[in-house]
């Protein structure tokens, strides 16, 4: 999903209503829900840009860090491969449902 304003643009936003513009003509202004807008101002709230970019690199860092982390936590491929999964191990009952015609054991 691409983000409709960069960081520094919301900062902008935010700005321009601290400066004592309403609320809903700066929402107006640059089309977003007042909704939106306080999500921005609970994010970006009391930042400078400078601020915004130092953010975005850390929480690009994290994400990093969460896969990594997710990558080291998941069995090695030698293991999973010690132990394949089989295919067509149900031959036995497909067999017996034929005998019995019990049809509650189908693959």
């Amino acid at each position: 999903m691409k983000a409709r304003f960069t960081d520094e643009q919301i900062i902008a936003i935010i700005k321009e209503q601290e400066s004592g513009e309403k609320t809903a003509d700066v929402c107006r202004r640059h089309g977003i829900s007042s909704a939106t807008f306080y999500k921005y101002t609970s994010k970006y709230g009391g930042m400078e840009p400078s601020d915004a970019k130092r953010l975005r690199a850390l929480e690009d860092e994290n994400g990093k860090l969460k896969k990594l982390l997710a990558e080291q936590m998941l069995p090695s491929r030698d293991i999973a491969a010690q132990y394949p999964v089989r295919r067509g191990t149900m031959q036995c009952c497909e067999t017996s449902i034929q005998k019995n015609g019990d049809a509650r054991w189908e693959a």
